[in-house]
């Protein structure tokens, strides 16, 4: 028979001093994000990024980390759709065999307001030259009607 007269159903728990520390010496830093391990958070701190504009199409990066990237359809670019699709060192190979560098790691803290401003890009035909300042207008432009919609 249970007895629930005691102290510890008032919140007064006795411990033994060998319960696991939950948090760690991560407890009191200031640039903890909430993704650390101890947390629930995954082990990897960061999040693959391909920049769709500087991208060529050569589909390295998806034949390498299938279950990490794959080409969009409509432009032919290669994006990322699983961030925990494959290792960190398979997908470190795809960023490895890029050509034209356009795979990055970035902190998961940016990785959304990429992503978000991803959706405003217009991307130039490729093999095509590419005019950073047009891309950026139209980009802007875009944008502005996606609001203008909103509204």
């Amino acid at each position: 028979m249970l007895d629930f007269s005691s102290s510890s159903l008032e919140g007064e728990t006795e411990r033994s001093g060998l319960e696991p520390e939950l948090g760690g010496i991560l407890r009191d830093t200031p640039e903890r994000s909430g993704l650390e391990p101890e947390l629930g958070g995954a082990l990897r701190q960061k999040g693959v990024y391909v920049d769709e504009i500087t991208c060529v199409g050569c589909k390295h990066c998806a034949h390498i980390a299938h279950n990490t990237f794959y080409m969009e359809p409509d432009h032919g670019r290669s994006r990322v759709f699983d961030q925990d699709g494959d290792s960190q060192e398979l997908i470190q190979e795809a960023i490895d065999t890029c050509p034209v560098d356009c795979i990055h790691w970035v902190d998961y803290t940016k990785l959304k307001t990429l992503e978000q401003e991803r959706k405003y890009q217009v991307i130039p035909i490729a093999g095509g030259p590419v005019d950073h300042s047009t891309v950026r207008i139209a980009s802007h432009k875009n944008k502005q009607n996606f609001i203008k919609k909103e509204i």
